[in-house]
């Protein structure tokens, strides 16, 4: 994996840290840093699924993954249009971890690359389902 692509995804874990340790240091709300961490990851898994798009039509595959590829948009549209709550970041998270292993089993890539991006976006999905779990922690204290 390039050493660019690594650095962007562990940027990309930046709102995910940051929000709930906002929290913490009383820079924010409970109600900002969950309302931000909810929105920050419905964008997050939309563009997981702009991933399945991209492959279905780079490949000229018009077949189920295509459809697929809209059910995390439509998930994190979801997610936004309900409250900020415990099992709103449930189904984020477990969505996080979902189009993972769709992705290990349907993108068109060599062995090499899937291989070093699975374990890439298993390293990441890690820390995003970890601080779901934080800010659930949060609002259940």
């Amino acid at each position: 994996m390039p050493y660019s692509v690594v650095i962007l995804g562990v940027a990309g874990l930046i709102p995910f840290v940051g929000l709930p340790i906002a929290y913490k240091l009383d820079l924010m709300s409970l109600a900002q840093s969950v309302a931000y961490f909810v929105q920050y990851s419905a964008v997050l898994l939309s563009f997981f699924g702009g991933i399945h798009w991209w492959d279905a039509i780079s490949n000229q595959r018009y077949d189920k993954q295509m459809y697929i590829a809209m059910l995390p948009t439509i998930i994190g549209w979801l997610c936004l249009v309900f409250a900020y709550d415990a099992k709103v970041l449930g189904i984020l998270s477990l969505s996080c971890v979902g189009i993972l292993l769709y992705d290990k089993f349907t993108l068109s890539m060599s062995k090499d690359q899937i291989v070093s991006y699975i374990s890439l976006r298993m390293a990441l999905t890690t820390v995003v389902v970890a601080t779901h779990a934080w800010m659930i922690w949060l609002i259940s204290s």
